[in-house]
C-alpha cells in the first residue's frame, strides 16, 4: 500500500509534442469537435495497483459522451476509465466493469472530480468539486494490471489505441493527478481546493507528456479555476 516506485516515459511519435513541466495554473486545450487529439503517458509501477485515486478538472460544453482518463492495459482496456456518457452522468470503470455516479447539470463551470478504489473492500468513492457522492461497490479483489497506457481525451478499445473519435473530449483539461492510495476526505478536498497535496505517480507539477494531434498548452484564464 506504500508509495510505488515507478518510471515515468513518454510514447513517441513524430507528430507529438514531448515535455516534463510544472504546469501550474495551466491547462490542456483540446480545440476540436469531434477530436482525434490526445495527450499520452506511461507509468510503470513494480507491481499492481490494489488502491488508487485519480483526480482531474474539466472544462467544456459537450452534451455527448467523452472520455477523460483512459488508463488501459494489454489484458483490458478500460482498466481505469473516467467516463461522462451525457452531462448528468459519470461512469468510473475499474477491470472493465463500471459504476455511474449521477450528477446535477452543469452550469459552464469547472468540474472537478476524484475517483478512488481499494481492492481489498471493492469501495469505490466518487467526489464532484469538493463534495463525497454516496460509495458503490466495484470489483472486490481485483488488482488494476502495471503496464499501462494513459490518455487523456480519447478512450483506448485496444492498448494505447482504438478510438473512436465521438468519444472524445474537446474542451480544457489541467490537474490531473494519479496517487497508488485511497486518498482521505482531507486530501480530497485540498485537490478540489489546489492545495498541498502528497506525492503521486503522476502529478500534474511534474508531469511529463506527449501531445498527438490538435492540443496544445495555454494559461488557465484568470479566476475559471477557482484559485
Amino acid at each position: 500500500m506504500g508509495s510505488l516506485r515507478l518510471w515515468l516515459a513518454v510514447l513517441t511519435g513524430l507528430s507529438g509534442v514531448t515535455a516534463q513541466e510544472d504546469l501550474y495554473r495551466k491547462v490542456f486545450v483540446f480545440r476540436t469537435d469531434p477530436s482525434d487529439a490526445y495527450v499520452v503517458l506511461r507509468v510503470k509501477p513494480e507491481q499492481p495497483l490494489l488502491n488508487f485515486t485519480v483526480c482531474l478538472r474539466s472544462y467544456t460544453d459537450l452534451t455527448r459522451p467523452h472520455s477523460l482518463f483512459s488508463y488501459a492495459t494489454k489484458a483490458q482496456d478500460n482498466e481505469i476509465l473516467l467516463f461522462k456518457p451525457k452531462p448528468t452522468e459519470y461512469r468510473f470503470y475499474v477491470g472493465g466493469q463500471f459504476v455511474t455516479f449521477r450528477v446535477p447539470e452543469g452550469r459552464g463551470d469547472w468540474e472537478h472530480v476524484c475517483a478512488s478504489w481499494e481492492s481489498a473492500t471493492g469501495v469505490a468513492e466518487f467526489w464532484l468539486n469538493g463534495k463525497p457522492w454516496p460509495r458503490k461497490g466495484l470489483q472486490r479483489g481485483y488488482a488494476v494490471g502495471a503496464e499501462a497506457a494513459i490518455l487523456l481525451g480519447q478512450e483506448q478499445d485496444a492498448f494505447g489505441g482504438g478510438f473512436d473519435v465521438y468519444n472524445s473530449f474537446t474542451g480544457e483539461l489541467a490537474d490531473v493527478h494519479l496517487w497508488d492510495v485511497g486518498l482521505s476526505p482531507d486530501k480530497m478536498r485540498a485537490a478540489y481546493q489546489s492545495l498541498r497535496l502528497p506525492p503521486a505517480l503522476l502529478a500534474w507539477r511534474s508531469l511529463s507528456y506527449e501531445t498527438k494531434g490538435d492540443v496544445v498548452v495555454k494559461p488557465w484564464l484568470r479566476g475559471v479555476l477557482g484559485r
